[in-house]
């Protein structure tokens, strides 16, 4: 196991730890057993003045997360449908997150092919049948992979069940290129999303 990113880590400009996530390990055990992946696509999110921002309304009950110390999950319901995965950072009372939008899979395998088999009305009716490079592409698609749901909102990122680890030491950097976030209208010319050009489990082209 690699060393799990301090909270300090996050307590910093977000498009820095954005850019800086890149290459590192997204862990999550449960009694299953532990799956992860090596963060290939994130987003940044920042501030009451970003209308693409949780935050943009000022203070929820929803977006509490946002508002709390760097380090934390912000793990929220989008569109009813998929759970979504983000990392708070800058300071206390600075709403800011990271979203993580594609992981590649680099343990527990077995598990995401078994959590993305088909379903129809909550039941597998198969099995994964797409390649290892799509268990984890897209943000929706990585936390079922990983089993990540609601239940992790606020949890430390430093914890032992949900974590984000360092790159293993002797890994290569990885080429970053950044475009306009994907999925969202509003604030198109802010080059907040970060990824791997040409990786196989990013989730979008830039734009």
């Amino acid at each position: 196991m690699c060393a799990t990113l301090p909270a300090s880590f996050y307590a910093r400009p977000t498009l820095e730890v954005a850019h800086d996530l890149i290459g590192m390990v997204l862990v999550h055990a449960t009694d299953d057993g532990e799956a992860a992946g090596t963060i290939v696509e994130v987003e940044a999110y920042i501030g009451e003045d970003d209308p693409a921002c949780h935050a943009a309304p000022g203070p929820t009950r929803r977006n509490q997360p946002l508002y709390g110390p760097p380090g934390l999950a912000y793990v929220y319901l989008n569109y009813g449908m998929h759970w979504l995965v983000n990392a708070v950072t800058e300071l206390a009372g600075r709403p800011a997150a990271v979203l993580i939008r594609a992981l590649a899979p680099t343990a527990g395998l077995p598990l995401m092919r078994a959590r993305r088999a088909p379903r129809r009305a909550g039941v597998v009716v198969g099995d994964w049948a797409g390649r290892d490079a799509d268990l984890c592409r897209g943000p929706g698609n990585l936390t079922r992979a990983l089993a990540i749901t609601g239940t992790q909102n606020q949890w430390p990122l430093q914890d032992g069940g949900l974590r984000i680890e360092a790159a293993p030491v002797g890994r290569a950097r990885p080429a970053i290129a950044w475009s306009g976030r994907i999925g969202i209208s509003a604030a198109q010319d802010r080059l907040w999303r970060a990824y791997v050009p040409g990786h196989p489990s990013v989730s979008g082209r830039p734009r």
